[in-house]
This record gives structure tokens, sequence and C-alpha cells, in this order.
């Protein structure tokens, strides 16, 4: 071990010790639902909005809250057939008397003030209401986009300072304890227009202090008098009045009434209509709700395959495998044997894998995939070879092929083994990068071998590849040495090379886990789940049980995976979980003779990821890169701005700040750095403002000062343990560009006294790190 203290660990502070580990409130995500009041006589058009939303928004699946006082259970199952997300909340009928004045058995009265129950939501950063008879024509991307206010369409009879029902975008400053506290003084004194019902208290309320929308958003059937066509441009059309579609329609509106006919369909043609929405766009979430019950009824092989294919990508692999085997696969179509084969391996059914995949070979358009697939096969089977030979043949098929590509370079550049006698070294189980790959990654092992021993070579290490199946061969070679060590970076996680024997990043059966002999230490592991991902399976849940008990040291890298992980397992295990900082955090601690940079550049560095987009921004990356290019302009007055990619995929914040907003940046190419090259980088700017975990935890390590864009909880995390939550700033932020630039030049205004302030706060984490050498060398001897 490097160490030498073996002083106490410090003690850690309660806030430190337990922190917040909600992913919503740590990321700032904006949680988005739609919200309507549902009653059985307007369930017939509910049932038409929820199709109409479906058809006209195939990439939108957000929550959907139905506000009712009393729905039938038929009612409740059928409203769960259109929509995969469906929240039912009672209203309270009662509370509403009031209001009424003696008119509750009317029942447009009660819908219109059950509605003003949204207003008691608090779960949610942004609330669309639907009016039930409306129904959705067109797009409601710039709706789900709102940040700020109450948004409404003005009432188009009554003048432009009031809104009209129906539609309203509400965001979280008025879903509060003092705004319905204002809608229901109003509702109780009745001091509104009574024949206006909600709208009269919202106006009375808002008196026209709203967001006013295009009329395209709420464009009332009043406005078609004289069988009018329905504009193209329309977004939502909304049947005022009383007499509605389902209940035979009015005179004088048949082409607005065509249009909601053609929502009135079975729940066999909705989905045949979804799956018919051509493109990439069908949300994930939708495609498997719908497509689940049509493979189920007709048998079809493409739709099983597009099924299988959303379960990947929402890393629930065993469902994927599930949705294939109720299908047969026809031999002459080639993708669904290799989405199956790609789900069967993702599961470690490997043989099974190995057939289909062979089998997708045979068409030119899928052979290069179904190639790569075997390579990797191959490749976690220790067979290198093999993976060469189908590496290549994938590029023979597509010499542009890019995972064919990596496929075989990481079959053609395994490392020679083993300088040093089996005695003297460590096994080292870690996911060890490939050249032009993430370059945070990249450093990562090198740093957790430097936690144990200066020699970070072959001569004290044996390295075994995380993502390679744990054999008998790799547990024979690994019980030749004096301990295994286990580490860095976030190997808990699901979708990272998945695999069905521990559904984490090591590829280990719980046999070839109990069988090892040595002692067993998981150093500065991250629990990487992202916001809005999950672990679906039981089976990471028993494997890590498995692990904790295997291991003499259990350290994970932040409290807030300590926290995670502990709840996962049985309370007499959760004192074995304990804290490592990432060894990338302390690198001026262990890296031999460092010296801090005498003089800066005057940079400041940019860090951006978009690996799982989705989950990181949600509806909201117009908006982070507007911010980021105002914040940009703003920060070029303090130093020179660059933008620093981990990997190649980072790049795409400069493309797009080019292409969107004219501002053109030098790219640092960090995937090209070698380890040193990193960490000097690092060492000599000013300050990064970075994305990614190790773009805030390397030059952290470096001395140099960090400000984290929050778009994953360990962002938070870090920043928790370090206790500068300061430093973060969420992707959503409302005020993300003017919070950057002044937190930058807070920091670079005496950045003597920022850095002093970045090298005490690394001290308590090397004191840590200390404390637990300390008891590794006695562990590991």
């Amino acid at each position: 071990m490097t160490a030498t203290t073996t002083s106490a660990a410090p003690t850690i502070t309660s806030a430190t010790a337990a922190p917040a580990t909600d992913a919503r409130a740590l990321t700032g995500k904006r949680r988005i639902a739609f919200a309507s009041f549902v009653d059985e006589n307007y369930l017939p058009g509910f049932l038409a909005l929820l199709r109409s939303l479906a058809l006209s928004n195939p990439g939108v699946c957000e929550d959907f809250i139905v506000l009712h006082d009393d729905l039938k259970p038929s009612s409740v199952a059928r409203i769960r057939a259109l929509h995969p997300r469906v929240d039912f909340r009672r209203v309270d009928a009662d509370h509403y008397d009031t209001y009424a004045k003696g008119d509750q058995d009317n029942y447009l009265v009660r819908k219109a003030y059950f509605i003003l129950d949204v207003f008691r939501i608090r779960d949610y950063d942004t609330v669309i209401t639907l009016d039930t008879d409306m129904v959705v024509l067109g797009s409601l991307a710039e709706l789900l986009s709102l940040r700020e206010g109450l948004a409404a369409v003005p009432q188009f009879f009554y003048g432009q300072h009031k809104l009209n029902s129906g539609l309203l975008v509400i965001q979280k400053e008025y879903l509060s304890d003092a705004f319905y506290a204002k809608i229901d003084k109003v509702g109780r004194e009745g001091s509104y227009e009574l024949d206006k019902h909600d709208q009269g208290i919202l106006n009375a309320v808002l008196d026209g202090d709203f967001v006013r929308l295009d009329p395209k958003y709420n464009f009332v059937k009043r406005r078609l008098s004289g069988d009018l066509d329905v504009p193209d441009d329309t977004a939502i059309l909304h049947f005022t009045g009383r007499h509605k579609p389902w209940q035979g329609g009015e005179a004088g509106y048949t082409k607005a009434q065509e249009r909601w006919r053609d929502f009135e369909m079975s729940d066999a043609a909705l989905q045949s209509a979804y799956l018919s929405r051509g493109g990439g766009n069908l949300h994930r979430d939708l495609l498997v709700h719908f497509g689940t019950p049509y493979v189920e009824r007709t048998g079809d092989v493409d739709t099983a395959r597009r099924v299988a294919h959303a379960h990947i990508a929402n890393g629930d692999f065993q469902s994927a495998v599930d949705i294939m085997e109720r299908v047969r696969l026809p031999i002459d179509e080639a993708w669904p044997h290799e989405v199956y084969g790609h789900a069967l391996m993702s599961v470690s059914r490997y043989a099974e894998a190995r057939a289909q995949l062979l089998l997708a070979t045979a068409a030119p358009n899928r052979a290069a995939t179904a190639f790569a697939r075997l390579a990797q096969i191959s490749w976690v089977h220790g067979d290198d070879t093999s993976a060469q030979q189908y590496a290549l043949q994938g590029l023979t098929v597509d010499p542009t092929h890019r995972a064919s590509r990596v496929w075989h370079q990481r079959a053609t550049g395994v490392p020679a083994q083993a300088q040093g006698s089996a005695g003297e070294q460590l096994a080292h189980v870690a996911f060890y990068m490939d050249r032009q790959g993430n370059a945070g990654d990249k450093l990562l092992p090198e740093s957790v071998r430097l936690a144990f021993d200066p020699d970070t070579t072959g001569r004290r290490w044996h390295s075994v590849h995380a993502h390679r199946l744990f054999d008998e061969a790799a547990l024979e070679r690994v019980n030749a040495r004096r301990g295994l060590v286990i580490g860095g970076g976030g190997l808990f996680i699901p979708d990272t090379m998945p695999n069905g024997n521990s559904a984490w990043q090591w590829n280990v059966p719980d046999e070839m886990l109990e069988r090892i002999d040595v002692p067993v230490a998981v150093y500065a592991v991250g629990f990487n789940a992202f916001d809005g991902q999950s672990y679906r399976a039981q089976r990471f849940r028993e494997s890590l049980r498995r692990l904790v008990e295997k291991s003499a040291f259990f350290g994970l890298r932040n409290h807030g995976s300590i926290e995670k992980v502990r709840a996962m397992l049985p309370a007499h295990l959760h004192d074995k979980v304990r804290f490592q900082p990432c060894p990338t955090t302390v690198t001026r601690q262990l890296v031999a003779n460092w010296q801090d940079p005498a003089t800066r550049d005057d940079t400041i560095l940019i860090n951006a990821a978009y690996d799982r987009a989705g989950l990181r921004f949600g509806h909201d990356y117009g908006y982070f890169l507007a911010q980021m290019a105002k914040a940009v302009r703003d920060l070029g007055a303090l130093a020179e701005v660059q933008i620093v990619a981990h990997s190649l995929d980072d790049e795409k914040l400069a493309f797009d700040l080019r292409r969107e907003h004219g501002i053109s940046l030098p790219v640092v190419p960090l995937y090209d750095f070698d380890n040193d090259g990193i960490r000097d980088l690092y060492a000599r700017t000013k300050l990064v403002i970075g994305m990614r975990g190790h773009a805030g935890m390397i030059p952290f390590g470096c001395g140099t000062p960090i400000i984290s864009l929050i778009s994953h909880p360990k962002m938070a995390y870090f920043l928790a343990d370090i206790e500068r939550p300061e430093w973060g700033v969420s992707v959503h932020d409302r005020n993300l560009a003017a919070v950057l630039v002044e937190r930058a030049r807070d920091l670079l205004a005496d950045h003597a006294m920022t850095v002093a302030d970045v090298h005490g706060r690394q001290q308590e984490l090397w004191k840590i790190t200390q404390a637990n050498a300390a008891e590794l060398r006695t562990i590991l001897g």
C-alpha cells in the first residue's frame, strides 16, 4: 500500500453520512405529467383523448394523472389499456360543495371544480391539464418545453386578459399550498363569475397574469361554426359546449366531429394504428404497451422484434427474450434473429445467442451488426482469435462499421500479462478502456492501483477485464494471486455490457464468486444508475449480497452509493459497506513526485456528456444548449473557453453550439490522451465545468477548481461528500447560464484561495483513504 499512516478515519458529519438519494431532487430533472378530471359521463371523451395523444405524439409518454371521484373498475381497466403510466387520484368531492352554491348535481359544474385539484399536486414540476372533450391533433413539444409561469390560451370571445379553461401548463410555483389557498379563498367567497366556474376562479386569482399560448393549443369548436375545416396547424381541438361528439354532436360542426371520430376505435385498432407510425420516433414505453398485446394477438414477428428492441434499450433484457420466445421466427428474416441474439447474450444465454446471430449474418443489411455481436461473445469467453475473425467479417461487409472495428481492436490489443510471479501480484477486476475510449475510465484502473502500490505494471498486477466471463481458468489465475481488488468506477450499472450472471458489469457467476479463496477488496465502486433507470432483476440483488458477504473490504466511492446499496442488502450486511473515495479525487497524493503547476493556462474547460441523453436532459436539451451558449459568451470574458471531450460523443456540444447558436470553440480530444496527459491538462487549467463524473473528480484530484453540470445523481453525491454542493448546478436549472457564470466568476476571483479550498477538501478524502489503506494492508498482506 502507498499510504503510511494508520490513523483512524475522520468523523463524517451527519449531513454527509445520510445524504439525500432521491435522484430527481439531486439532478433537478423536471418531472412532467398530464392531468384530467374523468367521470363516467365523460369517459368516452377521455378514451378518445388518450388515443389522440398517443397517435399525434407517438414519442411522448409522460405520466397521466386521472382525477376522479368514482370510476368503475371496468373503466379503470379501459384507461390502463390506453396508457402505461396512469396515476389514479381521488378528489375530495365534498370540498367543493361550498363553491357550487347548490349546483353540485350539475356534472359540468362538478367537473369544472374538480379539475382545480390539479393545483394540489406536489410531486411534479410541470402539469399539463387536458379536458376530456379535447383531442390532440398536433405536436405538444412546445408545451412540454415550457418552464415558467402558468400558460393558457386567451379566451376567444371574452377578451385577451382572460384564459380559456381546458388546457393549462402549470409550473411548480403554482403547484403550491400558497397558490391553492388563493383559489380556495376565491371559491369559498364566490367572488368570481359563477357561470365560468373554474375559469372564473382562476381568472379572478390571476387577473390576466398568465403566459399566453397560441390558440392552436386550445382551438375551440365554436370557431368552426358553419362546418368550417379544422385548420391544419391545430394542435388541440376542444369540443366546448354541452353537445359532445360521443353524444351525437351538434349541427354545424360536422368536419370538427369527423376529426374526433378518427379516434373512436377499439384497443386493437389503436395498437395497429400506433405501430404503423413510421420512423424511430415511437416512445419505448408506448411501443411495449401497445406492441405486447398486438404480438400476443397476432404473433407478428416484426412487432415482436421492435418490442424486444425497446426492452433492450430500457435495460429490460429478460423481457426482450420473453417477447421473442412468443413468436416463431422465419429462417430467412435476419433482423428478428439479430435482436433475439442480442437479448439472449444480454442474459448470458450465449450458445443460443450465437445460433441466432449466425442466422442473422445471412442478410447483408444485418450481417455487420451480427458479426460484431458474435465477436463480442467470443471475446467475452476469452477466444480472441474467433473474435478477430468475426470482427473482420463484419468489416468485410461494412468497412465503416464502428462496432466491428472496436471489437477487432479489442481482440488484437490484449495486453501481455504477468511479468512478475503470481504470489507477488494482486488480481484486479476493472473495466479496461479501449483506445479512444472514455478518458475517465481509461485513467481509473491505474488510479486504483496507485492507491495500493506505486508500481502499476504487470509485475505487481494481474488484469481481469470485468466484462469477460469469469470462468474456471480465470478463477484459477485469481486464486494463484495474493488477493483480488475490484474497482474502480461505476461498476454497478445494469446496461453497460449486460450479462445475466451478475446483472452488473463484472460477468461473474455466483458459483465462481463463491470459489474465490483469496481476500477480496471492492474498492471505490459507484452505484451508477441514472435518474429514471432501475435494476429490474432480482439477479443483481442476489449477486450484490454474495459479493458483500465474500468481501473482506467493501468500499463505495460516495455516500449516495452507500445508501443505495445498503437499501438492497439485508440489515446485517449494512456495516460492511463503507466509504472509500474514488482514487482520482486524491491524485496529487498518489502520483509519485507530483508537482502542482507553477502557472496555469488561462482556460476554462467545459465537458458535456451525451450517453443516455434522454435520461440526462428529458425535454430540456434545447434549453440546456441555449443556456450554455449564453454562458460561453460570458465566460469568454474570464478566460478562453474550450470543449474537453472525454469520449467521441462529447464533441456533440461543440457541433450543436456552432450549428444552433453560431459559436465555435476549440475541442480538446481527451480520449486520445494517455493518463499522464489527462492529468497534466486538468492540472494546468483554471477551471473545469464538467458533466461527466470524472470531469469533476479528476480535475479536483489534480487540485483544480470545478463546477459540476449535474445530470446524474453521482455528481451531487460527490459534492455532498466534499461539503461543497454549491459547486454544482443542475442542467435543468431555470437560470443555468447566470448561475454558471456567477459561480465561475466567484471561483476565479481569488483563484489561489479557491485552489487552497480544493486542496483542503481533498485532504479530508486522503485521510479516509489512508485509514482504509492501513486496513487493506492487513487484509492483503
